[in-house]
């Protein structure tokens, strides 16, 4: 019988939402669903919910518009659960052992204690920490919670568990007494902070004895900071790579921070997940045409720059083929005068790009191109085949075409008023074959730049770092106690015990110790700083900040050239 009244559900929420439900399939059974039996009555308050928003459909409220109070915590945007709210966060108040008043818990990017996969060719064992400051400001400071949200959130929370689970009481608790503020202190190591994995990065405790349960509340939306972790993790390893080559291919870093651009915007799954990612890969770059993470940047964090990210004039597949075929060169030709003092990016690719590069770049327009100046030149861009092989034969057609010197490293670099970027295909793994293999063909690494999209902004995961948020101490009756998880099945997933605290030794070496155990004359001081108090942001950093705590140590760069 409650399959049969799940089924009609289904069959009639589709007139609900606009689609043509004489498409599907009437379930048969629902005809034997009679008023006064239980799976009728769930259904009746189903259909209350989905009546509620019909009608606000019918008064024209988008549906993406709905003020859903699926997490209680946003400020101003509410965003729906995931994860660890996804998993009933909403009823893991009842869960904690009676006379529960403390929860205290931490976040981190998990050591791995097994062999890594075969198919991962980095390791990624540091992690750049960033990303909280914005959580912080768009989701947590001030007032969060008001009479409207608890109430639909009660509502909401009622249909959806099909029963009366919702906090209510706590929520008004924390309305009443703390003004709508989130009792719960956080602590957190410097954005920017280049940490070892396996290491504390930020810890959550509640502030109030009656809102224990509010730490792990949150974990949800305070673990989604594995993004921006991941991806300046991941830009600031392809940084490494870059320099490495860079050095042995001409004994400087020149330009260093231009050589990984954003090409990312189109390719992620939203508008926010722009921002967030541009954000992050601009922590260790300076380019990039994802602007919505100038955006973000300027918003939440400040510079003492106009504009953290830069961009120059390019051209894409449609101003090339909207000229046909057959005017191929005319294309080209117009795109490099409309910009005679900037660097002009134009994608040579259309057609055939080794003929563009030969005969069109090579010759027919050679005389413009050989005009611009070393801060202007061109910039030719395939975009198709194999990436290492595609690089290696446009530079040597065009070095047969724009003669190369030879520079103090024996590598050849052509003349400055031509360039080449590859932003095709490129990720970590891509990046490293191509500029490897420019190094064994005598390539230096100053004539190239590389442009990198959903591989740089999308294609990550939050198990890339094995990113954790867990509980490590509790008081109970008074009385606190060390708790943690350790999974017979895997030694990755163990946890932390007690309360925590990061130390760097008299050697350079993170530290973290458990348990509120540490010796500070041997340890030195805790490097987590508190950052959020009861609803307010008490220490904030500039993205200058962000990136001098990200930039490449001296000892780093010594170590690439081993």
């Amino acid at each position: 019988m409650v399959e049969c009244y799940d089924k009609y559900t289904e069959w009639y929420y589709a007139q609900d939402i606009g689609i043509d439900r004489s498409a599907l399939r009437v379930p048969r059974c629902h005809t034997t669903v009679a008023p006064g039996r239980t799976p009728y009555r769930k259904w009746m308050r189903r259909r209350k919910g989905m009546m509620r928003t019909r009608r606000r459909l019918q008064n024209n409220a988008p549906f993406e518009d709905l003020n859903w109070p699926l997490s209680i915590m946003p400020n101003g945007e509410e965003k729906e659960e995931e994860d660890g709210a996804g998993r009933n966060g909403v009823t893991h108040y009842k869960q904690y052992p009676p006379n529960t008043s403390k929860v205290y818990s931490y976040f981190e990017c998990r050591e791995t204690r097994t062999e890594p996969s075969k198919n991962r060719k980095v390791k990624y064992d540091k992690t750049v920490f960033y990303g909280l400051q914005y959580i912080l400001h768009k989701y947590l400071k001030g007032k969060v919670v008001t009479p409207e949200k608890i109430q639909e959130a009660k509502e909401v929370y009622r249909e959806h568990f099909q029963d009366d689970v919702f906090n209510e009481k706590g929520w008004n608790y924390i309305l009443e007494k703390y003004n709508g503020h989130l009792p719960i202190e956080i602590k957190a190591v410097p954005e920017g902070s280049v940490i070892p994995r396996g290491n504390v990065l930020f810890t959550v405790e509640s502030t109030d004895p009656e809102c224990y349960w509010l730490t792990n509340w949150v974990e949800t939306i305070l673990v989604q900071i594995w993004y921006p972790i991941t991806v300046a993790t991941n830009s600031r390893e392809q940084k490494k790579i870059l320099a490495k080559y860079l050095l042995e291919t001409s004994g400087n870093l020149e330009r260093l921070e231009y050589k990984l651009h954003d090409f990312g915007y189109r390719g992620v799954s939203s508008q926010e997940t722009a921002g967030i990612g541009a954000s992050a890969h601009l922590v260790n770059f300076k380019g990039t045409d994802t602007v919505a993470g100038i955006g973000v940047i300027k918003k939440y964090y400040g510079t003492k720059d106009p504009v953290p990210g830069f961009s120059v004039p390019a051209a894409e597949h449609s101003t090339i083929t909207a000229w046909g075929k057959d005017r191929e060169k005319d294309a080209f030709e117009h795109i490099i005068k409309q910009f005679p003092n900037v660097p002009v990016s134009i994608v040579s690719d259309s057609y055939d790009i080794y003929n563009a590069c030969e005969k069109i770049w090579g010759e027919d327009l050679r005389s413009l191109i050989v005009k611009r100046s070393a801060d202007a030149p061109l910039v030719v861009r395939p975009d198709s085949g194999n990436p290492l092989d595609t690089v290696l034969k446009v530079l040597e057609i065009l070095g047969k075409k724009f003669p190369p010197v030879e520079n103090s490293k024996g590598f050849r670099v052509l003349p400055p008023y031509i360039k080449v970027i590859q932003g095709d295909g490129v990720d970590i793994n891509t990046l490293q074959e191509i500029v490897e293999g420019m190094k064994q063909h005598r390539w230096s690494i100053e004539n190239i730049s590389f442009g990198s999209g959903g591989a740089l902004l999308q294609k990550l995961t939050r198990d890339l770092l094995n990113c954790s948020f867990k509980c490590s101490y509790v008081v109970t009756n008074g009385l606190g106690l060390n708790v943690f998880k350790d999974p017979v099945a895997d030694p990755n997933k163990r946890s932390k015990k007690g309360r925590l605290s990061l130390h760097r030794t008299q050697s350079g070496q993170f530290v973290t110790l458990e348990e509120g155990k540490g010796d500070l004359e041997e340890y030195g001081v805790d490097l987590l700083h508190t950052v959020f108090h009861n609803g307010n942001i008490v220490k904030t950093y500039t993205f200058d900040d962000v990136r001098d705590n990200a930039k490449l140590k001296d000892s780093e760069k010594e170590e690439l050239l081993k």
